[in-house]
């Protein structure tokens, strides 16, 4: 059960996904803005209860860029109820995140893809992914047809949400647990574009 968290500003990666409740207030119109982190780059949406429209503003204010959102909220805004047991997982994994500026390389435990070496589990197994992130700058994991919870950041345990795509900042740690699903070579990559395009990518194998 996902335990709601009420706000006005939440953290949000690149290829996350956040289900929001708005409640607007009465009439008139309401800004529902998306703001890129640390510029002063925006866009976003007016919306309004039934009735009469609303004009198109032409004079919208330009916002300020915001502080950074904490690491701790940025992964933990959305959390369960109940955290998976991993008391004894069946297997674990230390997923080392790290690069190289000239020549520009991102690596997944320092291979990229042409010579990665998986990371493997069987099906159904109760499986512990630990990245650890030794660059400087954040790395946005995405791994293909599973769903994983995140447990801990930075050796803080925690009931985190359940997702697909995990932020990793820079020289940090954050633990997930899944349930290895079906039998395949699913891909496993950084969602980051510039790093996906120099081969920030492996395999999570899972065989039956």
């Amino acid at each position: 059960m996902v335990v709601p968290v009420h706000g006005a500003r939440f953290g949000v990666a690149m290829a996350q996904r956040l289900d929001i409740e708005i409640d607007l207030p009465g009439a008139g119109a309401f800004p529902v803005l998306a703001l890129r982190e640390g510029v002063p780059k925006w866009t976003g949406i007016s919306l309004r209860p039934a009735g009469p429209g609303c004009a198109r503003s032409t004079a919208c204010p330009r916002p300020m860029p915001l502080p950074l959102i904490p690491t701790w909220r940025r992964n933990y805004s959305c959390r369960q109820q109940t955290r998976w047991q991993l008391a004894r997982p069946d297997r674990a994994q230390m997923i080392m995140l790290a690069d190289a500026m000239q020549p520009y390389v991102w690596a997944i435990d320092g291979q990229t893809w042409d010579t990665h070496i998986p990371i493997t589990a069987v099906s159904g197994e109760r499986a512990k992914l630990m990245f650890h992130n030794m660059s400087m700058m954040g790395h946005v994991m995405h791994l293909h047809s599973h769903v994983f919870q995140v447990v801990n950041i930075n050796g803080r345990t925690v009931n985190g949400a359940l997702r697909d795509t995990i932020y990793v900042p820079p020289m940090a740690m954050v633990t997930v647990a899944l349930d290895a699903g079906d039998a395949a070579r699913w891909m496993l990559h950084c969602h980051h574009m510039p790093h996906l395009s120099a081969d920030m990518m492996t395999e999570f194998a899972v065989s039956a």
